[in-house]
């Protein structure tokens, strides 16, 4: 099957004009031939100036619409007519999902089962041709299979053991995308991913908000004593592996993608402060880690994630080429470039406050 013979193959991504949906948007649109349509709700963490830079191209189309409204969704892939339905609008925020994880289920499970249903419809639909090429990705996280110890990694066997309500609602997405596999023959591919960073970062995330609060002269707070440890992939990295997964993988197929950059969260703030004390200094000479403050862990707190990205590397050829060092300082860089783009998400959503403290 070539993904190249049609110039006009269309890609449709749910929560594209979020973190990573937006990475994958801006890159599809610069570096193939691909149509896209941008489907999103704007909740507090998608914002229209991540796909700014792309969102006058003549192949770009953008809808807001929620997953969850079964309407709104059918409307939206049957003027479209994608080819690839890359699924990635869900509630991401381990902390929020703490307080609030009501909304967790409703978009995470209920709109993922929305949008089997307009896929299954859209699909059974098309031409032979078409239906034969046509793909269902849902892009998950690495958080399903629960916490590990010093030593091993996931990977694609790796049993699902999911502790925060963030995690158990991605767990039974993916389950969801399975069973539409199995049962009715959707032609699906899932990715569980590591954690993502890089431009564009929704400021609650942990680099991000470090970035932020540190250059506002702000306590950084690290949870615990700082020893969870994230294998981190950089978000560039991933959109491409996104692309190869549905232009390539095998429908039924999971691949995990992992960055091979494991960090204890402690060592990721030293390394935000040391950049900045080079690239920004603080004004009154001190040293950003100054002001690093440990505070309450978090409730449930996964100790460590690492994924083996052996099969993806095998099958698909794909593997991650920014480091962690090269990656963190493209990040600070780009923050400090671009106030323009974070200062009204911060005065819009508290996004740098704490979180995640009290149960619903």
């Amino acid at each position: 099957m070539n993904f190249h013979t049609h110039h006009d193959r269309r890609i449709f991504i749910t929560g594209g004009a979020g973190f990573i949906g937006s990475c994958l948007a801006r890159h599809l649109i610069t570096e193939s031939d691909y149509e896209i349509l941008v489907y999103d709700k704007l909740t507090y963490a998608g914002t229209l100036t991540s796909i700014d830079p792309v969102s006058r191209h003549p192949r770009f189309k953008f809808v807001q619409g929620d997953i969850c409204d079964k309407d709104a969704v059918s409307k939206a892939v049957s003027s479209f007519d994608p080819d690839v339905i890359v699924h990635l609008a869900a509630e991401s925020h381990v902390d929020r999902s703490i307080e609030g994880p009501q909304a967790f289920i409703e978009t995470n499970v209920v709109g993922t089962l929305v949008m089997l249903q307009a896929a299954m419809g859209h699909w059974t639909a098309l031409p032979n041709e078409r239906s034969a090429s046509f793909r269902f990705h849902h892009v998950s996280t690495d958080e399903v299979f629960g916490s590990l110890g010093d030593t091993g990694f996931f990977d694609e066997e790796t049993p699902y053991d999911p502790r925060s309500p963030y995690s158990a609602s991605k767990a039974g997405s993916d389950h969801l995308v399975r069973a539409w596999y199995h049962t009715y023959g959707l032609p699906v591919t899932i990715s569980n991913c590591s954690n993502n960073y890089g431009p564009y970062h929704f400021p609650e995330k942990l680099i991000p908000l470090i970035i932020l609060r540190a250059l506002r002269g702000e306590d950084l707070p690290v949870y615990g004593k700082g020893e969870n440890i994230r294998d981190w992939l950089y978000v560039e990295d991933h959109a491409r592996a996104i692309r190869l997964v549905f232009e390539k993988g095998a429908t039924g197929s999971t691949y995990t993608v992992g960055g091979k950059s494991e960090r204890k969260n402690i060592d990721v703030v030293t390394s935000i402060c040391f950049l900045l004390d080079r690239i920004k200094p603080r004004a009154d000479g001190k040293a950003y880690a100054e002001q690093i403050r440990f505070v309450t862990d978090r409730p449930g707190h996964d100790h460590r994630y690492a994924i083996d990205s052996k099969k993806i590397e095998r099958d698909l050829a794909w593997s991650p080429t920014v480091s962690f060092e090269e990656g963190l300082e493209k990040t600070v860089q780009w923050f400090l470039n671009n106030e323009t783009w974070w200062r009204p998400l911060l005065e819009r959503s508290k996004a740098t406050s704490r979180r995640g403290l009290n149960p619903p």
